[in-house]
């Protein structure tokens, strides 16, 4: 991935009707969902939905297919892939000691670590 590409596929999901839509597809996985069934979902408006599933598409994070007279949509998972793989290539600077361990992995948390408000 060339960083111009990263930087589309951030942008894209740089607002929140978009990176909602994104996870729910992502949560619908390779089957999808059709537009009418997203737009209902998020309750966003058919012109809205039109938008931001365009600006997805755009930046390679999700396909489009036709199911007869209906628009599917689902991620694209190699896109997602090739995004994180792109965010992470230089995790740990290219030490062999790179693992779950280390700190550019999520850090693990326990119920007993709950923070107080």
């Amino acid at each position: 991935m060339q960083p111009g590409e990263a930087i589309l596929a951030l942008g894209a999901l740089a607002q929140e009707h978009r990176l909602a839509l994104f996870k729910l597809l992502v949560r619908a996985g390779a089957e999808g969902l059709p537009a009418g069934a997203i737009a209902a979902e998020l309750d966003i408006p058919n012109s809205s939905l039109s938008f931001h599933l365009a600006q997805l598409n755009r930046a390679g994070l999700i396909n489009q297919t036709r199911n007869g007279r209906s628009l599917v949509y689902s991620a694209n998972y190699a896109g997602m892939n090739a995004l994180m793989g792109y965010l992470m290539e230089n995790c740990c600077a290219g030490s062999t000691s790179c693992g779950t361990e280390a700190s550019c992995a999520a850090p693990a948390t326990s119920s007993s670590e709950r923070k107080s408000a």
